[in-house]
């Protein structure tokens, strides 16, 4: 089996479906045109980066052009990182600042000048025949490596925080960006594994098994780009964000009532019992939990509290998310329907619309949560 003819053909695959799933992204008509681009421009850095394996040969004296394709791969992780922030949080927009990313990408091509770019022809021959001994190589391969892993890291910490600022703040069952934001970076985390132990192959063993380690890489790379252009195409506005200013609830308590006495707190307890009887109240009487799209600011300008009293009041002493607090009613009503033998020609899909659940995944995952029970299993045992 001709091995480099095999890799040549998956690269130009991978090359020619990465092309046309970013020409998708630029063209599709999204609210969120900023995170459409970002990933645009990382498929098409990721198009070049697969480009390298391609069978071609570049004249001596534009070979300074294959060494700076292979610094794109050190642009590829950053804008990973912009598109996450741009999915996540609706305001977020480019900055001078994020241009320190680049820094690595830089640095790179600053090492490889005195070296590679500014060589002339017979010197550049000789570079080029010492390659995989060069030192610029080495200090290239950790480079990438410690880059891979701040920015791994630093993703997973985006989404645990915008997890915690999407549960105290709303109630739309739907997950999709966090796991499908989840699922990319666990993605990236398995590929780098791959990349990097394709890369110790380099100095540790033959040719041939080198080569098969780049056949596995770029089929791999393969079948991820095409998960990418099915989540594109069922996802075409890749996802609601969130507002980045909203603050955790242990972010602003911890600023507060350091100074507090006894009979302060006596008046405070009083008046947080009160608060709660009254949230309690509002909700049963006038259901704002109906409303599938509830966001703590909305509940907040109903029951005329400020928002970070609100948040206050349920996370912290009511020791509930918002969105489980509100899901709470959601199944209760529910229940109510379920256990109700003149309701009982509903389907659940219209009881969980009815009661503000939008998904049958989300409805039945928390009514199982508080009932140990599916709704269907609920009814049944009440019912019968």
């Amino acid at each position: 089996m001709d091995k480099l003819g095999f890799l040549d053909d998956v690269a130009r695959i991978a090359v020619f479906v990465s092309l046309l799933l970013a020409l998708f992204l630029l063209t599709v008509k999204t609210e969120n045109k900023l995170a459409n681009r970002l990933f645009a421009c990382f498929i098409i850095f990721s198009a070049i980066d697969f480009s390298g394996l391609l069978k071609y040969s570049f004249p001596l004296e534009y070979v300074n052009l294959e060494f700076f394709r292979s610094t794109i791969c050190l642009l590829e992780m950053p804008l990973i990182l912009l598109y996450a922030l741009a999915v996540c949080y609706s305001d977020f927009r480019l900055k001078w600042k994020h241009l320190l990313y680049t820094i690595p990408f830089l640095i790179m091509n600053l090492v490889l000048a005195p070296r590679i770019y500014l060589q002339s022809g017979a010197e550049k021959q000789f570079v080029l025949e010492n390659y995989n001994s060069m030192f610029e190589i080495y200090f290239f391969q950790i480079l990438i490596e410690f880059q891979y892993w701040f920015y791994i890291i630093s993703i997973f910490l985006i989404l645990r925080k915008y997890k915690k600022i999407y549960l105290e703040n709303y109630t739309n069952p739907s997950t999709s960006t966090y796991k499908w934001l989840f699922q990319m970076n666990c993605v990236f985390l398995a590929m780098h594994f791959i990349t990097a132990s394709k890369n110790l192959l380099r100095y540790t063993a033959s040719r041939d098994v080198f080569l098969w380690g780049n056949i596995l890489m770029v089929v791999m790379a393969l079948c991820v780009i095409c998960w990418f252009v099915m989540k594109a195409l069922n996802h075409p506005e890749l996802f609601r964000g969130i507002n980045s200013n909203l603050q955790l609830t242990e972010e602003f308590l911890s600023k507060e009532n350091e100074d507090i006495t006894e009979k302060t707190i006596e008046v405070e307890d009083k008046a947080i019992a009160s608060q709660i009887l009254a949230l309690k109240n509002y909700m049963k009487e006038k259901e704002p939990f109906l409303d599938p799209s509830l966001t703590i600011q909305e509940l907040s300008s109903q029951i005329d509290i400020p928002v970070r009293d609100l948040s206050v009041l349920i996370n912290h002493h009511m020791n509930l998310h918002f969105f489980d607090f509100v899901n709470e009613y959601r199944i209760e009503k529910a229940m109510d329907i379920l256990k109700n033998p003149s309701k009982r020609e509903l389907t659940v899909l219209e009881i969980l619309y009815e009661v503000g659940f939008n998904s049958k995944s989300s409805f039945n995952t928390s009514f199982k949560k508080y009932t140990n029970l599916t709704p269907t299993a609920y009814r049944n045992s009440i019912l019968s």
